[in-house]
């Protein structure tokens, strides 16, 4: 019998205990109210009082008529005689005899029903506590679910897209196959991998084939569970979680969102003292404290390292940080091949368009593009998925669901189809910017059309040029807008935050204005909750901000000029396709080429039809979509 078993049944004895003193404690003084002493009922029996009378054995209970006229209930006990009789029979009183053989049980149930219903009730709260897999006073144990390596199926095969991060994991797993290979030359495998990388990338997954590849246990916890109200409790449950992951070494614990526990010590308002403070103190030490926790590899995930406390990080903690990042081109075919490997596909389904028409998509992504795509061949009774269900489904999670029943006036549709029209016109007959590849004036989630623009390789730095244009695109709406109507709308209210935004990073952030010069002016700004400062505050003089202002000003100016003087140009191109648009609502790359003239070049176009995009992007700086500054289709015409 553990120590834990004593304590807790110790616990429950006290509390027992005070149930029962409470309650006869209650009992006591219910008894006693109404009692009264033997020669009392003789009085009250001589003075003609006592209407009613009960006897059971030597318990007397009955009713009296008090002074002021009332009833009143009393009980005594005393002998019951045959004076006693006498008296009660001359002095008109009635009287009945109980039998005394049924008075134990009801006695019992009367007396002791608060009691029993009290232990039920304590009875049930404990079997709740223990349903969920805890005991009642056991509120320190770790929630960890333990994965044995019989059920864990996932292997490095389930994993596509992260070659980079399956390689520098792949020695863990031959430690923990073959520890000696590594022991024998005096090396030490590292005892924590944090992996990075943003929502959706495949961090628990990648985690969950390290395990199973070693055919080891994994144990897989929040970081949230360790955390209650109870102080303490978070810092035992973090030990409970390391004692259950010795007595199965060798194995993996897996900590997912460490973000939770593991930020930044001093931030919160309780200092040292804070729960959340204690729980990370806790597993600081059984990381890499006194006692080495052999055979044991700690791997957590979180999407925001730019937090976590800096001992979490050092050397004999997380030795590693594995980034996880978004799948490059060849990386999304992989996965879509993982994703459909047991979805039927027509033989028109090329899996390389796709992932080229879908850059940014994380492995999330695609899984749920697959899944639309399955969901919409299904409502439609196609027995296998064809290009146009997976186009659908991409326009569906890119875009948002169509909102078919939303009543428009004819002069705003005419204005979101001019609006639209100057997007496309401008992204087409402006070189080096992303290949138009639809254009919608048909609403979707909260805009009321779209101009998609996919880029033809991935991109991961931006020039100069290349942000100057893309703010020319986004301010060409509202300069199409300004020609035909002579009128500004609130639908370019996005295309101004976003183009203003790009401005603003050009001049403050990356050095790309000449009047500023090459210096960052931008702070960034930290959390109070966090322990950093609470604003970022001006760093530079007044009259530095004076000019970056007008640096800003300048841009989008110069911007929605040549957005308007093109426009102006090819006004004629911008009457057929708002005329087109109004027709037929969507317009993809191939008609908008044949509106214009255009002859496509050798570049596939991505609407997986096999058309050539009138445009080629040959700047090799700009390749792949930076999240921080564009996205892959140009917002559009808000809905108000």
């Amino acid at each position: 019998m553990n120590g834990n078993f004593i304590k807790n049944l110790f616990v429950w004895f006290i509390i027992f205990a005070s149930l029962m003193g409470a309650y006869q404690i209650l009992s006591e003084g219910k008894r006693t109210s109404n009692e009264i002493q033997y020669s009392e009922f003789l009085k009250r029996v001589n003075n003609g009082e006592v209407i009613d009378v009960e006897i059971r054995g030597n318990q007397i209970n009955g009713e009296y008529i008090g002074m002021t006229g009332e009833t009143s209930s009393f009980k005594t006990y005393g002998p019951v005689g045959d004076d006693l009789l006498n008296k009660m029979t001359e002095r008109k009183v009635n009287f009945t005899f109980l039998s005394t053989e049924e008075s134990g049980f009801f006695a019992f149930l009367i007396n002791w029903a608060p009691m029993i219903i009290l232990i039920l009730l304590m009875v049930f709260f404990i079997k709740q506590l223990q349903a969920g897999g805890r005991g009642a006073m056991s509120f320190g144990k770790s929630r960890a679910k333990m994965i044995s390596k019989e059920d864990n199926k996932k292997t490095f095969d389930d994993v596509a897209g992260v070659d980079e991060a399956k390689e520098e994991v792949q020695e863990i797993v031959e430690f923990l196959r073959n520890p000696k290979k590594f022991t024998s030359l005096g090396g030490r495998i590292p005892k924590g991998i944090l992996l990075v990388g943003s929502p959706g990338t495949g961090k628990t997954l990648l985690a969950k084939a390290i395990a199973g590849e070693a055919g080891v246990p994994f144990f897989i916890i929040s970081g949230s569970d360790f955390v209650e109200m109870f102080v303490g409790v978070g810092a035992s449950r973090v030990r409970d979680l390391f004692a259950q992951a010795k007595k199965n070494s060798p194995c993996i614990i897996f900590v997912d969102e460490l973000d939770a526990v593991g930020r930044h010590r001093g931030a919160g308002l309780g200092g040292g003292h804070d729960e959340r403070e204690q729980t990370l103190n806790q597993l600081l030490v059984e990381m890499d404290g006194f006692e080495a926790a052999q055979g044991i590899i700690v791997m957590a995930a979180t999407n925001r390292p730019d937090v976590l406390d800096p001992a979490i990080l050092r050397p004999g903690r997380f030795d590693r940080q594995v980034v996880v990042p978004k799948p490059d081109v060849k990386g999304r075919e992989d996965i879509l091949k993982v994703h459909t490997k047991n979805v039927p596909l027509e033989e028109n389904v090329d899996l390389q368009i796709v992932a080229r028409s879908t850059p940014g998509f994380s492995g999330a992504d695609l899984e749920n593009l697959v899944n639309e795509s399955a969901i919409k061949a299904a409502r439609e009774s196609h027995k296998k998925i064809n290009m146009n269900d997976i186009e659908f489904a991409k326009d569906k999670v890119v875009m948002g669901s169509e909102r078919k029943s939303l009543v428009i006036s004819d002069h705003e549709r005419k204005v979101t189809a001019y609006h639209e029209a100057g997007h496309a016109l401008v992204a087409k007959l402006t070189p080096g910017t992303d290949p138009v590849h639809k254009v919608t004036i048909i609403p979707r989630g909260m805009a009321l059309g779209l101009t998609m623009q996919l880029p033809i390789e991935d991109k991961y730095m931006l020039s100069r040029d290349y942000l100057l244009k893309s703010i020319n695109i986004l301010l060409a709406g509202r300069a199409a807008e300004e020609i035909i109507f002579n009128e500004r709308t609130t639908g370019a209210g996005n295309d101004l935050e976003r183009a203003t935004e790009i401005a603003k990073k050009m001049v403050t952030e990356w050095g790309m204005s000449e009047k500023v010069g090459p210096i960052r002016l931008a702070k960034k700004e930290g959390a109070v909750f966090l322990g950093k400062e609470m604003a970022s505050g001006a760093d530079h003089s007044e009259a530095t901000s004076i000019e970056v202002d007008n640096e800003i000003k300048n841009i989008i100016t110069n911007a929605n000029t040549e957005a308007f003087d093109l426009l102006k140009q090819n006004e004629k191109h911008l009457h057929d396709l708002a005329n087109l648009l109004l027709e037929k609502e969507v317009v993809d790359s191939k008609e908008l080429d044949e509106l214009l003239g255009l002859t496509a070049p050798d570049t596939p176009d991505d609407n997986g039809s096999g058309e050539k995009s009138a445009e080629k992007n040959n700047d090799s700086s700009w390749q792949g979509i930076n999240p921080e500054t564009t996205t892959a289709f140009t917002d559009v015409n808000k809905n108000k």
